[in-house]
Formats: C-alpha cells, structure tokens, sequence
C-alpha cells in the first residue's frame, strides 16, 4: 500500500473516530503522528484535525523521532483500525461485547451457532412517541457494543406501531418525528465514538403497509387470542379498561418485524420480555424462525418508575438546559438502601462505568495495600488521586493480594513519605508518561526475576522544582504534569 492510499484509508477511519484506536489517544497515535508532522493534506482532512488534537495534547510528538519503518507504523495502524471496527475480534470477543451487561439473553445457543459463522445480524426498534431522554443512553451503549462487534445493526423507526399504541403520535407527525429521531441517534452514536458504517435506518411504514405484510397479520390474528395479545403488551402499551384493537395487535406486529428485517436477534429492554416471548411462541407458527432476544435492564425514572418521555418529571431530556437538569437530579428519587429504583446507580453502572472502561478504564476497582499508614493520615487518603504502578505481578500483603504501588516521594533522614500529585483535572485511568517517551509500549506484567522496576526505579527522582522525573524528564499526562508538594531532591519509591 502506497503513501496516497494509506492518507485516505486514515482520512475516512477519522471521519468516524476521533484517534486511531477510537475515542481516546493510544500508542498508534503518537508513534504515526511524529511521522506525518511534515506531510501536506488538504483541507478540509480529518488527519489534520486528528494531528492538531495530537500535537496539542502531546507537544513532544512533533520534535520526537521513531526508529521503526514507515511500513511497521503503517501495519500496526492498520491492525488497530481493524480491532477497533470489530473485524479482528475472537468468537469470544464478539460474544462478550454482545452479551455484557445484560439482563436476559433468550437463545444463546443459536447466538452462539450464528457467530461460529458470521457476524450477527440485530434489530432494536423505537416507537417515534416523543422526544428522546437520556434513558436512551443505555440501548444506545449496547448499539455501541454491537458495532464494536462487527455486528449488522438495523434500528427501526416503528412509526406505525406509534400510532397504534393510544395515537401517542399523531399520523401528520410521523415523518418529522422519525427524522428527528435519527439525527439524534447518530448523534449519540457519535458520541459514543463509533463507526455507523454497518448502522442502517428503516421505517416501519415502508414495508408494514405492503401485501405480503399485512396478509401476516391477518393470519396471526386468527391464532392469537385475546388474552395473549393483551398479556404480550402489558408492560409497553399504554393499558386503558376498554383497549383499543390497535393496541392488541402491537405485539403481533412487533413479532413479524424479526422476519421482515430478517435479523437474527431483536435487542430491547427487558420490559419488552412478553412480547419477545410471544414472537417465540407465534412466529414459528407461521412458518418463520424462532429469533435470538437480547435484554438490557431499564434505566429507572427520576420519580422511582419508569423513565417515560410521555411523563415529565420522570425524565431528563437530552436538549434540557444545564440549570434544568441540576434542579431536577436534586429532586430525583434516591431512598437510601435502595439500589433497584434509583436512576444515579443505574445510569452509572450501565452507562457511564461501560464507557470509562472502554476509555482505558478498568472492569473493577483494584485492591492496593501499602504502608502510608503512618506518614499520611487515612482522612488524607481518602477520595485522593495518586500515582500508581500497575503492572506489577500482584503480591500478598498481611493476607490480602495488592495489585498494584502506590508511588511516593521519600525522604531517608528525617524520614517522610508523600504520595506523588497528579495533575489538576486528572481522571482515573489517566496513563503517566515519560516526557520524550511517550511511544513506548509497557509491559502487561513486569518479570520480577529480570528486575525491571529495580532497574527503572533507580532513576525516578523528585527535582528540585518539586517535579516528577525520570532521568531528568518529568513525568506527564495529557494534563500536565506530577509532583510533590513538599519534598525535593529525593527518590521516588
């Protein structure tokens, strides 16, 4: 691959990702960016605007020179490219991008099946009933995960079944209400830092008012009872004393849009259990195959209930103000003791949490056991960021297994011991480099018995401006960069 073909297959990975490794700068970034600093694109490019993010972050890149060939820099690139679009990933990979934080998955075994084959194909379906609030987050993060994936993604505007369940959306409305939904999608997809090239949008009225369609519904109307059809829809249409006859047939029409899509799987909340069940009960019925069902748990509203868009004060929309979104986090339901209806620990954990690790975050939080005790107060310790080592091998400490060290300034005589300062605006997971090295890859586990931390350490030293160093070159993060407050001139150990 030549020079020219290499810019335009970066210039269009850019166009959908921020870094070459997604959303955040990786080791890719910094090692091709100190190559391309002379190289002329022109603009509009979205290598342009990716190297000014670089050099603004990471003023070194621009000066620092890389003793790997072009044609190295090229293939690990590429290879991080392809990672991050999915096409590279393990059976297993795909399956615990698919599957993580879940509530319920039906038919795991074909999922299973599909993937041993190919990527899987997955719709998720959306009544166009009102504005969408931040509770779309959550589906939106696990659309994210499906992408990442390598996965076929359709999400369905159901405009129809909007109109069928109580009229919610007046039928002179549909169409600019399905537009809206899909800039704001995208948007959130965007955001989320994720390639929508294997993403596509469908309407449901583009396919629900043909012939073949409705003779379907017909024919599932002559098997499902009453009683099923009210049941299936208990929890997603609106339940009024006298229901509608377009409200009994919003299920069955959910079930036939698994064979109309033809998708593998339908994801949605698991509020939607009873209809998914009902398509595995009638769609074979009829002929058509039984579909995978994908669940994720249901973001609480503000109230305790259900997040709704059709109710207010349960929600936060997302073009509310920032005055307005303060004023209603201080009025939302958080009883304490109570982790099954409070929307701040569900957002969180499905939200928020998901994309600080996919942000070179961990899955949990590490367990370190150090002897500060008696240098630093506990009061002190406590919600402080610090430096720490973490790819040393994990050790029992006083019977518990510490993964990881804490890095302080340490002074011999008279004996004191500070933890290192990060940065102001520092975030957990931020990674501490050496300025002048910063393409350098660590080690996943250092080897204990070749002494590289004893080695390395022996050069770590607190200057006399107070700054971390090592040999002579500070410590630093996108942020800035590390210190000690009151000694210098020492070792850091």
């Amino acid at each position: 691959m030549n020079l020219e073909e290499f810019k335009t297959i970066l210039n269009k990975h850019l166009e959908s990702f921020s870094y070459i490794g997604g959303h955040i700068p990786c080791e890719e970034d910094l090692i091709l960016s100190s190559q391309l600093k002379d190289l002329v694109f022109p603009n509009p490019s979205h290598v342009n605007r990716w190297l000014q993010h670089i050099f603004n972050r990471y003023p070194s890149c621009r000066t620092s020179k890389n003793s790997l060939s072009f044609e190295t820099i090229q293939n690990k690139v590429l290879s991080k490219m392809i990672l991050e679009n999915g096409s590279s990933l393990t059976i297993k990979d795909k399956k615990d991008l698919i599957t993580r934080n879940l509530q319920e998955v039906l038919g795991e075994d074909k999922l299973d099946e599909v993937l041993k084959k190919r990527d899987l194909k997955i719709y998720w379906g959306t009544a166009t009933t009102g504005k969408p609030h931040v509770a779309y987050f959550l589906p939106m993060s696990k659309i994210a995960d499906f992408l990442k994936a390598g996965c076929e993604v359709t999400i369905l505007f159901a405009d129809l079944h909007a109109y069928l369940d109580n009229m919610k959306a007046p039928w002179e409305l549909l169409q600019l209400r399905t537009k809206y939904y899909e800039a704001v999608i995208k948007s959130m997809l965007k955001a989320l830092g994720v390639s929508l090239e294997k993403l596509k949008f469908v309407q449901g009225t583009e396919y629900q008012l043909s012939r073949e369609y409705t003779l379907d519904v017909y024919k599932l109307a002559s098997l499902v009872t009453e009683h099923d059809a009210k049941k299936a829809g208990a929890e997603v249409v609106k339940q009024v004393h006298h229901p509608l006859l377009s409200g009994l047939l919003y299920p069955g029409l959910q079930a036939l849009d698994e064979e109309y899509l033809k998708v593998d799987a339908q994801f949605g909340g698991v509020d939607q259990r009873k209809i998914f069940t009902f398509s595995e009960k009638y769609l074979p019925a009829l002929g058509y195959a039984k579909r995978i069902h994908l669940m994720n748990p249901m973001i609480p509203g503000l109230t305790g209930a259900k997040m709704s868009s059709s109710e207010e004060d349960s929600k936060i929309d997302l073009i509310d103000s920032a005055s307005s979104v303060k004023k209603k986090l201080k009025k939302t339901f958080c009883e304490p003791g109570n982790i099954i209806d409070n929307v701040l620990l569900t957002f969180t954990k499905y939200v928020l949490f998901p994309l600080m690790k996919d942000n070179e975050g961990e899955e949990r939080p590490r367990t370190i056991v150090s002897g500060l005790v008696e240098y630093v107060p506990p009061e002190e310790m406590k919600d402080r960021l610090v430096v720490v080592l973490c790819n040393l091998k994990p050790a029992k400490m006083r019977g518990v297994e510490s993964a990881g060290m804490v890095l302080c300034a340490s002074r011999t005589e008279p004996k004191a011991v500070e933890p290192l300062s990060p940065p102001e605006g520092s975030q957990p997971g931020d990674r501490v480099l050496v300025e002048g090295y910063e393409t350098g890859c660590p080690d996943t586990v250092l080897n204990p018995k070749k002494k590289v931390w004893e080695t390395l350490q022996a050069d770590l030293i607190v200057n006399s401006n107070g700054e971390a160093t090592w040999k002579g070159c500070p410590l630093v993060s996108p942020r800035g960069r590390f210190t000690a407050t009151t000694l210098k001139n020492v070792p850091i150990r």
